[in-house]
């Protein structure tokens, strides 16, 4: 058999995808496995595990990630990558992240098993903390890996429930010893399902992504002043709750009137005292802006911290911004996303050129070496929910075209 009649073992990758997601599973169906917590160890052990077991080289680097390695015939040229996460935000579905580590070993399994040797190796990788969810920033692991971050900034880190990172690698036994960025790829390919209702609503199979929005993160802390509810008037009070909603509204109404890719999001706030009767003495919010543009992302960042400036003036209160994570905008490889979209054509399988609204692995990839995405449709667009879904005929789609790209691009 040729490397072009090769098809993935759909049920053995459906199997494996409900085996890991049944680390961390929570009462409502969740998966949460929050990066370097003793599921997201029993996670890593089990991924690991698969790897041996397919005979792959694993190493592990000093921020935690994990790389299998399938040799080629020729070990002296650049690898070929791809890979994922399978660390989740508390409320996790099954596929996020978990589906472009594991439809990478089943690519190796698939070559393993028609006995076809490609000429550059295949290396599979496990990103660290993608989410962010218990470390900021986001990406962490690629960050990292990539030279965008120093490592000992990163170990030192705190995890919002206090450990620092580099004692939670250690013990979980994940702190590896291999050099940082020792695997440079020729090219890297991450499969992923949408995580937005594009290609379910259009009824398209694969998604061939030419690039990424930049993202903004910031967390804000208002200081005001607390007092009774009752007695205080309107016009003397100082209300860090009423604040923290004026800049949810102001969010809002930006991306409304920005329009375009502009995207916004308040997706935590905190008050203290946090009691019905006591008017909010601090309140602290995190702000999440995205666009594909950069000048537009600066543009709505600058109109954000103009509005904070009058609100301090306005409502009597102390404003403090945090930033916890700044990516530019990415374009991926054109030449990769044309191939992708080739290898979908050839599988007979309808396919498009999509922009990503949420970060990846892949944007930090894409510094060192030729990087795109495939993207399979996720149902009504649902996804950081246990209610994420992708039909298993489109999950064994998307992991054939990697199949068929890796391969290509191996040899």
């Amino acid at each position: 058999m040729n490397a072009a009649q090769l098809a993935i073992n759909g049920p053995r990758l459906m199997r494996q995808l409900e085996q890991l997601a049944e680390i961390g599973r929570t009462e409502t169906n969740a998966c949460c496995r929050l990066a370097l917590t003793d599921d997201d160890k029993l996670g890593r052990d089990l991924v690991v595990s698969w790897m041996k077991e397919l005979g792959m080289t694993v190493t592990i680097d000093p921020i935690g990630n994990i790389f299998g390695t399938r040799a080629g015939s020729q070990p002296d040229l650049a690898p070929v990558m791809t890979g994922s996460h399978i660390d989740t935000v508390r409320t996790g579905g099954a596929y996020d992240g978990n589906y472009g580590v594991l439809a990478g070993l089943e690519v190796v399994a698939t070559l393993n098993e028609a006995k076809q040797l490609t000429q550059r190796s295949l290396v599979v990788g496990v990103f660290t903390n993608e989410e962010g969810a218990r470390f900021a920033p986001d990406m962490l692991g690629s960050l990292v890996y990539v030279g965008g971050m120093p490592l000992d900034e990163a170990l030192d880190l705190k995890a919002i429930d206090g450990p620092r990172l580099g004692d939670e690698l250690a013990r979980i036994g994940y702190d590896g010893k291999a050099d940082l960025g020792a695997h440079k790829p020729h090219a890297f390919i991450e499969l992923h399902i949408e995580q937005g209702p594009i290609l379910d609503i259009e009824g398209v199979k694969i998604g061939a992504v030419e690039n990424l929005q930049g993202i903004s993160w910031q967390e804000l802390t208002i200081v005001g002043q607390s007092n009774h509810a009752g007695t205080t008037p309107m016009y003397l009070r100082h209300d860090a709750g009423y604040v923290a909603s004026a800049i949810a509204t102001f969010v809002r109404d930006l991306t409304r009137k920005m329009g375009g890719h502009q995207v916004g999001t308040i997706g935590k706030i905190d008050l203290i005292p946090n009691l019905i009767n006591v008017i909010a003495a601090r309140a602290t919010i995190t702000v999440d802006l995205r666009n594909t543009d950069e000048g537009l992302l600066k543009q709505a960042e600058h109109a954000l911290a103009t509005y904070l400036k009058e609100l301090e003036q306005s409502e009597g209160v102390t404003i403090t911004a945090r930033r916890l994570a700044r990516f530019e905008p990415v374009s991926f490889d054109t030449a990769l996303a044309d191939r992708i979209a080739h290898h979908a054509q050839a599988l007979g399988l309808s396919q498009q050129r999509m922009t990503s609204g949420a970060g990846h692995d892949a944007q930090m990839l894409a510094r060192i070496c030729p990087t795109s995405m495939i993207f399979v449709p996720s149902v009504g667009g649902i996804s950081h929910n246990p209610a994420e879904y992708t039909a298993q005929e489109d999950l064994i789609a998307g992991a054939n075209v990697l199949l068929a790209s890796l391969t290509e691009l191996a040899n």
